[in-house]
């Protein structure tokens, strides 16, 4: 059987499963990206901590960023784990390990070098921490150091891409004993799980069972840095979920679980997200003293987590299946949008808190910038040969292939 490799390529269901482009999860990982964005766009105006903030930063958002928050991450790793398996299985591990350096070092380097940079410069700016000399700072910020309080040169939000380099490089050496293990008879008895009567609920508990054991006992000790040398409970999470989808990327089982879960997964993830409203929300809400009722909420938040990418599998499964020349364009696009995206919005966020507009012509005028501003970048960054591999692009006539279908694009 001719295998075709691609990043969304997955087994359908069946004895004799055709592998085969699968477009939902294209659409997927766009929509993840998407809103990533859109949560760094919130970061500007609610009250934690980010960069830069709006003078009218409030809680208004936070109820939302909350419920997004717990999933959005887990599941560009679980798509990851599937990409991986993918290229894997097509040019072997050692030519993965090459293929993941060559295509994301550049951009690591590039976005810590250039493109992040100026994300610190305004941070500073904004606390009137260092002047306008902008060449002093940017030799400054060169050096290794730590400048009013921040690392330099940092990666911000292409830690994302750092880990996953740094996850694929490690787990290349496995990769024979990983694809053997979920083929193995314990595969199998996993898979038979998600086929059997209890699926749906093995399927929706099972695999949350590591994340809360991470809860109870990593995350208290090691707290999300994203440095990647002190981030051991961040690194458990993630590598876990990455991995989750590296076992499910070729499981007709898992697939067909998937679907037979859905009605489920979306019962719990609308459940827990309006108790969760309601919890937070009510009057006089005060959670002083109330340990057993905070964890029941963190715990079953894990669960919440894994129901939603559930949901969003299965719902992709079965009303994203299709091609398009949105779909192609994006697909290609959505990495230099997330390369670009933050780097824009704090450059814009710095100049929209000094304007002294309303919060909602703040937010209208964020958006717009941050869009425009990727939509017109990523225009940019495909025409010139030189900007392509320092964002995450391979060099070359690749357009002309995708619009005729004569090559799969793998991200």
């Amino acid at each position: 059987m001719k295998r075709k490799t691609v990043m969304a390529e997955m087994p359908q269901p069946g004895p004799n499963a055709v592998f085969t482009r699968r477009h939902d999860l294209d659409w997927l990982r766009i929509a993840a990206f998407a809103i990533l964005i859109f949560y760094h766009v919130g970061m500007f105006f609610v009250t934690w901590g980010w960069h830069v903030k709006s003078p009218d930063a409030n809680e208004g958002p936070e109820l939302l960023m909350r419920l997004v928050n717990p999933w959005r991450l887990a599941l560009l790793f679980f798509i990851s784990g599937v990409a991986l398996r993918f290229l894997a299985d097509k040019i072997g591990s050692a030519a993965m390990a090459r293929d993941r350096f060559v295509r994301i070092a550049p951009v690591i380097v590039f976005g810590m070098v250039v493109l992040v940079m100026p994300q610190t410069w305004f941070e500073l700016r904004q606390a009137g921490a260092i002047g306008p000399d902008f060449l002093a700072f940017y030799g400054d910020y060169l050096r290794p150091n730590v400048l009013h309080g921040l690392i330099t040169p940092t990666w911000n939000h292409l830690w994302y891409v750092v880990y996953l380099l740094v996850y694929s490089l490690l787990l290349a050496p496995f990769i024979p004993g990983l694809r053997a293990l979920g083929e193995s008879g314990l595969g199998r008895f996993v898979g038979g799980l998600w086929s059997s009567r209890f699926g749906p609920v093995l399927l929706l508990v099972l695999p949350v069972l590591p994340f809360i054991a991470y809860r109870l006992w990593l995350d208290p000790v090691f707290p999300t840095t994203h440095a990647l040398i002190d981030d051991w409970a961040n690194h458990a999470h993630r590598l876990t979920i990455l991995l989750i989808g590296f076992w499910a990327a070729k499981s007709p089982a898992f697939w067909g679980g998937v679907r037979r879960a859905l009605s489920l997964a979306l019962v719990y993830a609308v459940f827990y997200g309006l108790v969760y409203a309601w919890a937070v929300a009510r009057p006089g809400a005060d959670w002083e003293g109330q340990e057993a009722l905070l964890w029941a909420v963190r715990l079953g938040r894990i669960v919440y987590a894994w129901a939603v990418i559930l949901t969003l599998l299965g719902l992709a499964q079965r009303f994203l299946s299709r091609d398009g020349s949105a779909r192609r364009y994006l697909t290609e696009a959505i990495f230099p949008f997330y390369i670009l995206h933050q780097t824009i919005t704090v450059a814009a966020g710095y100049y929209i808190a000094q304007a002294g507009w309303g919060v909602w012509t703040q937010f209208l005028v964020l958006v717009s910038v941050t869009l425009a501003g990727c939509m017109i970048g990523f225009e940019l960054i495909r025409r010139v040969a030189w900007l392509r591999p320092v964002f995450g692009l391979k060099v070359g006539g690749r357009q002309l292939a995708y619009k005729r279908n004569k090559i799969p694009q793998r991200q």
